[in-house]
């Protein structure tokens, strides 16, 4: 019987951290000490983990209990939260001056709800940067010459990607939830095959 939650069982980062984190860093500069940054999709904290030290206050949200278990466990000057970022987190999370998400909204049933959950969340003025993996018409040509398209979209992955988004399937979701898109940045490979995106978006 498969695990109904996105089971971790160790506190590795993992590997998309590591063309993720340069992006997602840039996108952060000049945010002042002391803002709030939460991360909704935290997993194991370990992404969250790699921006303490700068004086913000960071608190991370997911709704896998092996996830906060180890993150908790692990990440002791981080707050962690047990709850569905798909649903309405006002009163439980205090807002954000900025809000991270991480390579998780492929993995979600209901995007258009956790984006608006986002957007609630962000103080007026606040920033929501989000990545997932990119697909585009030359990505996707390339997958299907080299016959790497069941790979790419398996669904014997429990818990896998079940959205997947192009630049303007996502830039026109956040759009629709009431958010500025202000700067694109793909990660990881070349240019058009990229490997992921992280999009920056505001709330006026």
């Amino acid at each position: 019987m498969p695990s109904t939650e996105y089971t971790y069982s160790e506190s590795l980062p993992e590997e998309s951290h590591q063309y993720l984190l340069p992006l997602v860093r840039s996108l952060l500069e000049g945010t002042p000490k002391k803002a709030t940054i939460l991360d909704l999709g935290c997993g194991n904290g370990s992404f969250l983990s790699q921006l303490n030290g700068n004086g913000w206050r960071l608190i991370g949200v997911d709704y896998s209990k092996s996830g906060i278990q180890i993150a908790e466990q692990n990440h002791p000057g981080i707050e962690f939260l047990l709850a569905d970022a798909q649903t309405d987190l006002v009163g439980f999370v205090e807002p954000a001056d900025v809000v991270i998400s991480t390579e998780v909204i492929e993995h979600l049933y209901d995007p258009r709800a956790f984006m608006k959950n986002a957007y609630r969340l962000l103080k007026p003025g606040g920033m929501f940067v989000v990545s997932t993996p990119y697909h585009g018409y030359l990505k996707n040509l390339m997958m299907a010459a080299t016959g790497k398209m069941d790979r790419h979209f398996t669904v014997l992955w429990d818990h896998g990607h079940i959205k997947f988004w192009s630049r303007k399937t996502l830039e026109s979701a956040l759009r629709e939830v009431g958010f500025k898109v202000t700067q694109f940045k793909g990660a990881g490979r070349i240019p058009f095959l990229w490997r992921s995106m992280v999009i920056q978006a505001m709330k006026d």
